[in-house]
């Protein structure tokens, strides 16, 4: 596996980022608009998911970087279950509520892999390097 140097070159994040955009769409396009809490949570736990993944990578340690790939999975997770808040609310139809459930889980999963992978890694990361 190839040194990620940044985090935009995560693929867990570009995924993140085009999952939020995706919402932030909808906020735009559909009735959600007028739903002021409910578009604010959406879109903030939406983001929420790329945002973790870029700050627990930033802190420069595997451990941290765990934690915060788990908080990524659980907004992901918040997420996930507010497209069917979406639904019932009318603002989206049964097939953009199958398809943002289908890519959120993708994403879940994705994340839970990663978590994985670096689980059995002894590096610790560049902070506890001298």
């Amino acid at each position: 596996m190839a040194t990620i140097k940044r985090f935009e070159d995560l693929e867990i994040w570009q995924e993140a980022r085009k999952l939020s955009k995706e919402i932030i769409t909808l906020s735009k396009t559909t009735e959600l608009k007028t739903d002021f809490k409910f578009k604010e949570q959406i879109k903030d736990s939406s983001g929420s998911v790329m945002d973790n993944i870029a700050e627990g990578f930033e802190r420069n340690g595997n451990g941290e970087f765990r934690q915060f790939l788990s908080i990524a999975k659980g907004s992901a997770g918040e997420t996930r279950s507010q497209a069917y808040r979406l639904f019932d609310n009318d603002y989206i139809n049964e097939e953009r509520l199958k398809s943002l459930v289908t890519d959120y889980e993708k994403l879940s999963i994705k994340i839970h892999n990663f978590i994985t992978y670096l689980n059995k890694k002894e590096y610790k990361g560049t902070k506890f390097i001298e």
